[in-house]
């Protein structure tokens, strides 16, 4: 009988650590089947309605049935040179802009917001290389964005936009990196430091004259953009989020300090799909922690890619206090179930205080509604 009740004691206060929560329910809308790779959600017209940008077109809120033309993203095979939607007022009009870039033509862009029904003019910031993507983070701390675009095999230079002007400033961060790129604070001194595919840069004091200090604890293969720096486990201690871009496995390591110093242990998340290329941090189900959105991207190389000819999807991962749990949003065949592109956007579109998650990629346009529990 002792054994029985120890057994019972152990199963309730196991299941007490875990938190069981429903599924939540998401509403598909489908806005075009044009196969651009990157969303953006911005106002785009000043009448304070979020639309949505992708490719050569905006769409106007609230309902994102009327199509407008941006002018031509430049084609190359089955690859529109279009690669992030990267919302920024860059010549400082009052009218919201984007920054973009591509692989193909290895240059940085912005595209000019005309607030009227023309075409939108294309301004070069700099030939980068060829650009896998871009992101914006906030580098030196003065709470505005610079960008950032992930040139595999080139030097990491981060671009700073110069107040009161359309012109971006140049700074060599690392002489070379790889796949894969995320930013965030990693030894807890205030200051966001980069983490590449093999290895971390530690930030200095000057971000951006200083020399910043390279840390070879891992080699993580195709990495992810975003690698999500997050406290997964909330020990005190930044963990980091990566998939594989071109293979299988989606995983989290978990920083640990001792007296030998830092150490990396990588826990699986979900090794049953491929191309995890992209993924967000955001609280999805509005329980004021923050849920790993992620999903596979559909055709990132076409068909060289392993798992290219699986099922795609797009999911949320919850940390329950031990590990993560899966929550499909949407799974099955080309026509079915829906991947991800190479940048998507988390948005309450509709009003209704649940953010919804807005996918582009090969396999189309979509808004996913969220509609709570």
């Amino acid at each position: 009988m002792l054994r029985i009740a120890v057994f019972i004691f152990i199963i309730v206060n196991l299941s007490a650590c875990v938190q069981h929560t429903a599924d939540l329910r998401f509403r598909k809308q489908m806005l075009s089947a044009e196969n651009f790779e990157s969303v953006g959600v911005f106002d785009v017209d000043g009448d304070s309605i979020p639309d949505i940008v992708s490719g050569s077109y905006w769409y106007k809120g609230p309902d994102y049935r009327i199509k407008n033309w941006i002018g031509d993203q430049k084609r190359f095979g089955e690859y529109y040179d279009d690669f992030s939607t990267i919302p920024m007022d860059v010549n400082e009009d009052g009218r919201m802009d984007f920054i973009t870039g591509g692989w193909f033509g290895m240059t940085m862009r912005w595209m000019e917001n005309p607030g009227k029904d023309t075409i939108w003019k294309e301004h070069i910031i700099a030939k980068t290389g060829s650009v896998e993507t871009i992101r914006a983070w906030d580098i030196d701390g003065d709470g505005i964005p610079e960008i950032v675009p992930n040139t595999p095999n080139d030097p990491l230079i981060v671009y700073k936009k110069e107040k009161g002007s359309p012109v971006f400033t140049a700074y060599k961060i690392a002489d070379l990196k790889g796949h894969g790129l995320g930013f965030g604070d990693l030894n807890n001194d205030g200051r966001g430091d980069f983490i590449m595919s093999t290895g971390w840069l530690e930030a200095p004091a000057d971000p951006f004259h200083a020399k910043w200090i390279f840390h070879q604890d891992f080699d993580l293969g195709t990495a992810s953009v975003p690698i999500i720096v997050a406290d997964v486990n909330h020990d005190g201690l930044a963990d980091f989020i990566v998939g594989q871009a071109h293979g299988y496995g989606l995983d989290w390591y978990e920083q640990k300090m001792d007296k030998s110093g830092r150490r990396w242990i990588r826990h699986a998340i979900d090794a049953a799909n491929s191309q995890y290329h992209t993924m967000a941090w955001v609280d999805i189900d509005n329980d004021g922690q923050e849920e790993l959105i992620t999903g596979k991207r559909f055709r990132a190389h076409n068909e060289k890619d392993p798992g290219s000819f699986d099922p795609v999807g797009l999911y949320y991962y919850k940390w329950n206090g031990r590990a993560f749990s899966k929550h499909i949003i949407s799974y099955g065949p080309f026509g079915e179930g829906k991947g991800t592109g190479i940048y998507f956007s988390v948005r309450d579109m509709d009003g209704n205080q649940w953010k919804d998650i807005i996918v582009a990629g090969k396999d189309g346009l979509f808004i996913f509604y969220n509609e709570g529990r």
